[in-house]
């Protein structure tokens, strides 16, 4: 778990969002450069992990998040357009990613790794609870 001791005013609120108006938009960007911040958090633990500072820049974590925000809509609009229509599966997201290796062989072992859960949960549930 990523912890960070000390907290400045300007930076994250406690429901780990940055301080900035909430204008319904759903993270978007409306146009005048203020957005709600989905994954601040998460990408600060992140870039600590890998290396980084550990209270690292808010202009390099913003620029990482947009990043990431316009890779989550690229694939999302993608994926709606094959398969069935309006709607995102997981076979969609595979196809989109299986002519990259790494991204390829990282969504397999997370699907294999979600089925060991599924699997151990069951098994627990009914070890206790009988079924």
């Amino acid at each position: 778990m990523c912890h960070f001791p000390t907290r400045m005013a300007d930076e994250e609120d406690e429901t780990g969002f940055d301080e900035e108006l909430d204008d319904g938009s759903g993270g978007v960007d409306v146009g005048h450069g203020k957005r709600k911040r989905l994954f601040s958090k998460e990408l600060r633990c992140m870039m600590y992990g890998f290396g980084d500072d550990q209270n690292p820049y808010t202009e390099s974590v913003d620029i990482l998040e947009d990043l990431v925000i316009e890779f989550i809509t690229e694939m999302t609009h993608k994926a709606m357009s094959i398969g069935r229509q309006g709607r995102v599966q997981v076979e969609d997201i595979v196809f989109l990613i299986r002519k990259d290796p790494r991204k390829f062989a990282r969504v397999k072992d997370l699907l294999t790794m979600n089925e060991e859960l599924k699997r151990a949960r069951k098994a627990f549930d009914e070890a206790n609870y009988g079924s």
